[in-house]
């Protein structure tokens, strides 16, 4: 791009560089040069520095700002070097003096490009850096999640507000996380709010801060979260629970990215990305009067939905592997592996509590093993069925599904395998009890019901 005041000096440069292979775009002044920037995408910028409102050394630090990649070349009368020198101090590659020495002028453009073409490729690697270093925290070999993670690297470079759904336990906020360190936002803040914590008043403060006096307690000024976020990014978890109130001035800011704090008046502008999760159905919620439809495709620009762990089977060896040698190293301990069959239970289970059970049953595992691997006897009763058990299933410990197990599977062995006599003695129906095994995955298909049978309840 070549920005001069002077209309022949413009055309004559356009017209030899390109002779020399280069494509051009003229500008008169530096204001029309800054609205031509985005369209015309230059790698060099060739300006005067004497121009009319506004001058070459202003024009080149807003051009700057907007884009970064740009190499300047500042060109000047013989009389005002001084200027070309302060332009280079500011940032600009080189400077020409008028009038211009073709010779010069081409070897420095050929100069300035090569440094353009550098820092373009700095940029790519440092992209790809990024990327690679957003999903190093996260372990996953399934397709599902595989998908999940290719939608991360395609949003993360944006400025789009993301809704990110799933279960609890799946993992929602290292997605988040994942989604700002593949941002150009990823060296500013990543400021986390758990929405369900608190109550409204103090969700607001939170949100948006507050002034001295605001409230009983307020002692002093508090800057709120959107502000601690200033140039990174926002994450809301279990944006779902918001009340109506809040949602209204959260609507607001992503309309207009301004705010007050709480007891103030002073209107605050701040550039922070929006991310939010929930394990709700914002539909059903908005159906029933508790979530704002508006605000609900504020916040859902892009969707990134988590499927459960039970729905991802492979990624449960690499997960409980991952969590063994974190807590074995924390604790101390020279864990090598899960024996065979204990990580076959680990891999058969549904994991209603996701990601976060799985973690939470290894580490108890870590703590109790006493041996190289991790065995059947050091995993929690609900993943252990009881004829693999040494005894009744211990009391605390154990839940309801557990014990109602045990005692089925018991009076069974007591009755010699007769659902109608055991469902006599428990006291339900022998259906019940055939399902219960089919449930259990110690029959096949149930049976009709027995004759004589007490009446399903």
């Amino acid at each position: 791009m070549i920005v001069d005041d002077e209309a022949n000096a413009r055309a004559a440069l356009s017209e030899i560089l390109k002779d020399e292979g280069y494509v051009t775009e003229t500008a008169a002044d530096g204001f029309k040069a800054l609205g031509k920037l985005e369209e015309f995408a230059p790698d060099v910028i060739l300006t005067d520095l004497k121009m009319p409102g506004l001058d070459g050394i202003a024009f080149m630090e807003k051009a700057k700002a907007a884009s970064p990649g740009v190499v300047f070349v500042v060109m000047t009368a013989f009389g005002t070097i001084t200027s070309a020198v302060e332009a280079v101090k500011k940032g600009a590659e080189n400077y020409l003096t008028k009038p211009l020495d073709f010779d010069a002028l081409a070897a420095v453009v050929e100069r300035a490009m090569e440094k353009a073409r550098l820092l373009h490729e700095t940029r790519q690697l440092r992209d790809r850096l990024r990327e690679r270093n957003a999903f190093s925290h996260i372990v996953s070999d399934d397709p599902k999640m595989g998908a999940v993670l290719d939608l991360i690297a395609q949003v993360g470079p944006s400025k789009a507000s993301v809704l990110i759904t799933g279960e609890s336990g799946t993992g929602k906020e290292l997605i988040a996380e994942a989604i700002h360190l593949a941002s150009p936002r990823a060296q500013k803040p990543f400021v986390r709010l758990h929405c369900a914590a608190l109550a409204e008043s103090l969700l607001e403060s939170e949100l948006f801060g507050h002034e001295r006096g605001a409230f009983t307690g307020a002692v002093a000024r508090r800057e709120g979260r959107f502000k601690q976020a200033d140039g990174g990014t926002l994450f809301l978890d279990e944006i779902g629970e918001i009340p109506m109130g809040t949602q209204v001035k959260l609507l607001r800011f992503l309309q207009e990215r301004t705010f007050e704090r709480v007891g103030g008046n002073e209107t605050l502008k701040v550039d922070t990305r929006i991310l939010a999760a929930t394990n709700r159905d914002l539909k059903a919620e908005i159906e029933a009067g508790a979530f704002r439809e508006d605000l609900y495709y504020r916040l859902n620009v892009i969707t990134v939905e988590l499927p459960p762990l039970r729905d991802r089977k492979s990624d449960i060896p690499a997960l409980a592997s991952f969590f063994l040698r974190r807590y074995a190293a924390e604790n101390g301990k020279t864990i090598e592996s899960f024996q065979e069959e204990a990580l076959a239970r680990i891999t058969d289970y549904a994991w209603p509590g996701n990601v976060r059970e799985l973690e939470n049953v290894v580490e108890r595992a870590v703590v109790l093993c006493d041996a190289p691997q991790v065995e059947v006897k050091h995993l929690p009763p609900s993943l252990v069925p009881e004829r693999l058990r040494d005894g009744p299933p211990p009391v605390p410990g154990s839940t309801i599904a557990d014990l109602e197990k045990y005692a089925i599977l018991k009076t069974l062995e007591a009755c010699g395998g007769s659902t109608s006599k055991a469902a006599l003695i428990l006291g339900v129906s022998t259906r019940k009890i055939q399902y219960k095994l089919h449930e259990y995955g110690e029959a096949g298909e149930p049976p009709p019901e027995e004759p004589g049978s007490p009446a399903s309840p």
